[in-house]
């Protein structure tokens, strides 16, 4: 039996982060959303945080998928937030802005083993 796809295993990866921070409260504000510099995987918000969260999801065995979120992905998601947040256009206003990471395992059929949230990860 083959597996999911590599976009098949990130559009799983980002729903299931997605659930999980919509379990916590918060409310999603866009997914994947692209600007010319490349894609902002989530943004959520609750009453006070507007929160920007890099997704990153990984075949078991995988020791930790968050160890794709290093200095360069960090500063390519910080550009593009800033670029979404100067772009036209209604964006929900928040007294906070954070960057999360999420990190989501899954067995070869695409179930969850593994989902690990870093709040304020960079």
């Amino acid at each position: 039996m083959v597996g999911p796809s590599r976009a098949e295993l990130a559009r799983r990866g980002e729903e299931l982060a997605a659930r999980h921070l919509e379990r916590l409260g918060y409310r999603r504000v866009a997914r994947n959303e692209r600007t010319r510099w490349g894609e902002l995987d989530l943004i959520v918000c609750d009453a006070r945080t507007l929160v920007f969260v890099e997704v990153k999801t990984r075949r078991a065995p995988c020791p930790l998928p968050l160890e794709g979120v290093g200095p360069a992905k960090q500063a390519q998601v910080r550009a593009l937030a800033r670029a979404w947040l100067a772009a036209p256009g209604p964006r929900p206003v928040r007294d906070r802005l954070r960057f999360d990471a999420v990190g989501v395992v899954l067995d070869r059929a695409g179930e969850l083993v593994r989902l690990d949230h870093v709040e304020g990860a960079f």
